[in-house]
């Protein structure tokens, strides 16, 4: 089924596990604050439905997506984290801005996985307009917060 017919925040596959006795880093971007604050405020209430204590989300905020990899980082440097979750959006303009920064985004959340053999979540949007950020943050098409907690949890089970 296509995504424009699903609400992508209903889980399939495998079971999500208690997460209660894992520490989790979540950076979030303050550009597009209406869109990825619904999207933080997602992935930190999954995670506390799935048995993770407040104590144990360190929550971070860059001033944008492109800043989310040095965020990552610092967030992924940390021994007592177990898994980092990525949160942002950028919308598409009229300018190659957009490719620019998804691709950078995208390819430094990779490097992060690796680099520290840890979750590194990517739940950065990248819709072609408002709207389409809308329903991806809480709206018809649930919230890519959840989704992004959700796989943080799985991966740390893998």
């Amino acid at each position: 089924m296509s995504s424009q017919h699903k609400n992508l925040s209903e889980f399939e596959g495998s079971a999500i596990k208690n997460a209660s006795k894992y520490k989790f880093g979540i950076v979030w971007a303050e550009w597009n604050h209406e869109i990825t604050s619904v999207l933080y405020k997602g992935a930190y209430d999954t995670l506390l439905k799935y048995g993770v204590k407040p104590k144990n989300i360190i929550s971070k905020t860059v001033p944008g997506s492109f800043e989310l990899t040095l965020g990552a980082q610092k967030l992924a440097k940390r021994k007592d984290l177990h898994a980092v979750i990525c949160i942002g959006c950028v919308i598409q303009g009229e300018t190659k801005h957009f490719d620019f920064i998804c691709q950078a985004v995208a390819n430094g959340i990779t490097d992060l996985n690796i680099k520290y053999n840890k979750p590194v979540i990517f739940g950065v949007l990248t819709p072609n307009n408002q709207q389409q950020a809308i329903d991806r943050a809480g709206g018809k098409h649930g919230n890519k917060g959840d989704e992004a907690a959700v796989t943080a949890i799985k991966m740390l089970h893998f």
